[in-house]
C-alpha cells in the first residue's frame, strides 16, 4: 500500500516533520522553564523575602534537579530520534526518487569512469 499510493509517502513525511518540530519546540520550552525555575529557587531568592531583610536568613538547598535536566536531555534526543526518521522517509517520497535525466544516463551514453 505505501508503494502504490504516492501521496501517503508525501504524508508520512509531513507528519514526521512536524512531530520533529513540535519535539524542538517543547524541548526547548521546557528548557527555559526549568532554567527560570533554577534561577527563581536559586540563592537569590533569601534575599527577596520580606522576612529575610529584618532577620539574617541563610539559605540551606533546594531539591536536586538532576532528573529534571534528564528529562530536556531525552527532549533533544528524540528530537534528534525524529530527524533521523525523517531522513529515512524522505528516501521513501518522490522528492527522492531518481529523475528520468539521470536514468537515461545510466542506460547508455558515456561509460562509468573506470578504477584509479
Amino acid at each position: 500500500m505505501y508503494r502504490d499510493n504516492r501521496k501517503l509517502p508525501m504524508i508520512d513525511f509531513v507528519v514526521t516533520l512536524v512531530a520533529t518540530f513540535l519535539w524542538l519546540v517543547s524541548t526547548s520550552a521546557w528548557a527555559k522553564a526549568l532554567t527560570d525555575i533554577k534561577i527563581a529557587t536559586g540563592h537569590n531568592i533569601v534575599q527577596e523575602l520580606k522576612p529575610c531583610q529584618k532577620v539574617t536568613c541563610y539559605f540551606g538547598s533546594v531539591t536536586s534537579m538532576g532528573s529534571l535536566n534528564v528529562s530536556v536531555i531525552f527532549g533533544f534526543l528524540n528530537m534528534i530520534l525524529w530527524g533521523g526518521n525523517a531522513w529515512f522517509v524522505y528516501k521513501e517520497t518522490s522528492l527522492h526518487s531518481p529523475s528520468n535525466t539521470s536514468a537515461s544516463h545510466n542506460q547508455g551514453g558515456i561509460p562509468p569512469p573506470s578504477g584509479i
